[in-house]
């Protein structure tokens, strides 16, 4: 596989409208993915799937191999008959159809899923038990895990009271199994749904020449089952207490740093086997995604190391990652997947070098291009075609309130670049900027399609709470919107569909 001349929406799955609350693997996904069809689009770009926790983050997920049960259709269950129309309509799923509540949903969605379970879990069907053994390596663990948080109320795997299952040991984990059983059951199950309504979007997409770009975190959540079960390929003592923590060092926007807390690799002891839980990771991924975005791509050269006990990024040391060794995996065992390196940030000539032997395409951020704080290889005429061009990704501003909150003289300077006069059209001069660039793919946001300010804004890195919350309404989506994106993806030769230009 290869990454042609293209283009591509990002939008995240929890960001579809639905009326349950938030984005499903519904009709709504089936109609986007039309729309991505029909304006000539190749690519639809979504966020990490897997189960949120605290702060409902995306790049926090109890697991890196399970899908999140909040994207379990309903609609599609009730037409199975697992579910009645009471059974959802009675709830209230928030007041709001542009924006998630969360509480709303985490209170009431698996009160739903388990009358679905309720329905099957004395006499569950082939397909089940069939997916429930092909996934054994992991969904064993995932839902294991998840019925021992509700059984210590959620808390994370650190602070539950039992030390023998806090580290995992052999009896307390047979014990575990048994006590609790029927939930575990249940958890699997919501996986076996998830992966089946994945498996028809993702059929759909591939008949309609839909492309899904996906993300994988770098890091997992210490809060997950990945760490827990499998603590040996971390910075964790034998006490199950990590030792140092991942973040990124101070910088232009950030004071203190970034730390995110999760927990560093053992890097030394997966080599020894080969990689082999990388191995698991990716092939667990192509499932779901044609084209993996790696989060944090530099770490695979140098990775920032802070104390578990700091208080802030500043304190910790540059250490050198795996480089090659685990890029050539990707690369030599995982032909039929693409790959793109996220290779923002402060890059030193050893991560520059890697993702050039790496062969994955880099990323270019127009927004990044007129901050005088940031390096000149973000204007689009230096740009390769071995890209991706962004006008913003998730984590940035939709371009039109980058219009009115970046530096005034940031503004100026992308006005004089890109020759916009008319603050009307201020993101179309954007867009048509990445169309035109010679970056193999450009990616935009729905919103900077739509036009549409901060209040569309998805994350503000370094917060919790607030994020992940913006969704479309099924009014947004024109007729005349997608004619005119899919004329421009046209002129500038990145149509999905073949043939010439056409006046």
């Amino acid at each position: 596989m290869a990454i042609k001349r293209s283009s591509g929406i990002l939008l995240p799955i929890a960001s579809l409208p639905s009326p349950y609350g938030i984005g499903t693997l519904g009709k709504s996904a089936y109609e986007f993915i039309d729309f991505l069809s029909n304006a000539n689009q190749t690519y639809w770009q979504i966020l990490p799937v897997g189960p949120t926790s605290f702060g409902d983050s995306p790049y926090q997920s109890f697991s890196t191999f399970a899908g999140n049960p909040y994207f379990i259709d309903l609609d599609m269950l009730i037409e199975q008959n697992l579910l009645s129309l009471g059974d959802v309509e009675s709830i209230n799923w928030g007041d709001s159809a542009r924006e998630v509540d969360y509480k709303k949903v985490y209170d009431n969605r698996f009160i739903v899923l388990r009358k679905a379970f309720d329905k099957v879990k004395d006499n569950f069907d082939t397909d089940f038990q069939v997916f429930v053994e092909k996934n054994a390596f992991w969904v064993h663990e995932y839902s294991l895990y998840m019925a021992i948080k509700e059984h210590f109320d959620m808390k994370s795997w650190l602070l539950w009271e039992d030390e023998d299952i806090r580290l995992f040991r052999p009896e307390a984990v047979k014990k575990y199994r048994q006590k609790l059983s029927e939930n575990i059951a249940f958890y699997e199950y919501l996986q076996f749904l998830f992966y089946s309504q994945w498996k028809k979007l993702r059929a759909y997409a591939k008949e309609k020449g839909i492309s899904i770009i996906g993300d994988i975190p770098i890091y997992v959540a210490m809060d997950s089952a990945d760490v827990w079960a499998n603590k040996e390929l971390f910075q964790i003592n034998e006490e199950g207490i990590p030792t140092s923590v991942a973040g990124v060092p101070p910088d232009y926007f950030t004071e203190n740093g970034q730390l995110w807390g999760n927990p560093l690799y053992n890097f030394d002891r997966m080599k020894q086997d080969g990689f082999s839980w990388w191995k698991k990771r990716i092939e667990g991924a192509s499932k779901i995604y044609d084209v993996i975005r790696i989060d944090h791509f530099r770490a695979f050269a140098f990775y920032w190391r802070i104390p578990y006990d700091a208080k802030t990024a500043k304190k910790g040391e540059w250490v050198l990652g795996p480089r090659m060794d685990l890029v050539n995996i990707f690369k030599n065992e995982f032909k039929n997947i693409d790959f793109i390196a996220e290779d923002l940030g402060f890059l030193t000539p050893d991560v520059i070098e890697l993702q050039k032997k790496s062969g994955f395409p880099g990323m270019k951020v127009l927004e990044f291009a007129f901050d005088e704080r940031e390096p000149s290889n973000y204007l689009p005429h230096t740009y390769t075609e071995n890209s991706v061009c962004y006008i913003g990704t998730h984590d940035n501003m939709p371009i039109m309130a980058w219009k009115d909150e970046a530096a005034p003289e940031d503004v100026k300077f992308a006005r004089e670049y890109l020759d916009i006069k008319d603050d009307l059209n201020f993101n179309w001069a954007f867009i048509r900027a990445g169309m035109a660039s010679v970056s193999k793919l450009f990616v935009v946001q729905i919103q900077d399609y739509l036009g549409y300010g901060p209040e569309s804004r998805i994350n503000i890195p370094g917060t919790v709470g607030g994020n992940w919350k913006w969704r479309i309404l099924n009014t947004d989506i024109t007729k005349e919107l997608t004619k005119k994106i899919a004329r421009v993806t046209q002129i500038y030769g990145r149509s999905n569909k073949n043939g010439k230009r056409s006046n």
